[in-house]
């Protein structure tokens, strides 16, 4: 009886367990994709100046005198390193001299007439000179000349002058180092006239990009937004996590107050 009880519970209580439900798998949710509007192109960007220069020697030497200091505004042509060559400096007083000498005995043989004195009789008589004698004495002056102007172009190669107007914003070298061929050891920047460079405008998106296109910019440090215009188009593509990115330079419509070399920016370029 206890055993016939035990089943008989047993099967009312599966009776009176509710039936599982019908599991029903739910949709998997859809990845939409972002997608640029068609009216823009958005993209990364930094802040640039428009002329970088990186400065360096075609000879090596030892540093002799560095007249700037980092920080310092300067002109085109202003004296920014030079280096200690003794020997090239010897070359041109050397070459200078010849040529004043040669020069000298070049404009002597141009005479029509020339006096002659004999040292016997202390007679006295005027001949001329061939033409072959001034000519011959002016292509040594000449030659004498081209030798100077080589030892002259030798020695500015120890001196290096800023080729713009711009900041000097770094000197990699000291007085008494030895500056290597090709080795930079000035960079100058103009910060007065700063642009914008993307930095992850896609291959996909620089077909419908051309120069000329309007802009527009946020500047992310300086929470404002200003305009521009592209200006120029990298024809030569760099690499960026394994995808192929063209740099698109943007000028600004006005130079922001407060601007810095480097801050990070997010550009729209109007493709209509």
């Amino acid at each position: 009886m206890k055993r016939l009880a035990f089943f008989g519970a047993l099967i009312l209580s599966a009776c009176s367990s509710p039936l599982p439900a019908t599991a029903t798998q739910a949709p998997a949710p859809t990845e939409t994709a972002s997608v640029q509007s068609p009216d823009v192109v958005i993209a990364s960007a930094e802040v640039e100046p428009v002329q970088i220069s990186q400065l360096g020697f075609t000879v090596s030497a030892l540093v002799k005198e560095i007249p700037v200091k980092e920080g310092d505004f300067v002109q085109a042509g202003d004296l920014l390193m030079t280096l200690n060559v003794p020997d090239l400096e010897y070359a041109v007083i050397s070459a200078e001299a010849d040529y004043k000498a040669r020069s000298q005995y070049a404009e002597l043989q141009k005479a029509d007439k020339v006096l002659y004195v004999d040292p016997d009789t202390g007679k006295k008589s005027w001949y001329s000179l061939p033409r072959e004698v001034y000519l011959k004495a002016q292509a040594l002056a000449d030659q004498s000349k081209a030798a100077w102007d080589s030892a002259l172009a030798n020695l500015a190669q120890a001196s290096l002058s800023a080729p713009f107007d711009g900041t000097v914003v770094d000197i990699a070298a000291i007085p008494g180092e030895l500056a290597q061929v090709n080795q930079v050891v000035v960079t100058l920047a103009d910060l007065k006239n700063l642009q914008i460079t993307t930095t992850d405008l896609s291959e996909r998106d620089i077909a419908r990009v051309n120069v000329g296109q309007r802009a527009r910019v946020y500047i992310e440090a300086m929470d404002v937004t200003v305009t521009g215009s592209v200006i120029r188009i990298s024809p030569i593509s760099e690499t960026m996590g394994g995808d192929a990115v063209y740099p698109v330079a943007i000028e600004l419509d006005e130079q922001l107050e407060g601007l810095l070399w480097g801050m990070s920016a997010e550009v729209e370029i109007e493709i209509k």
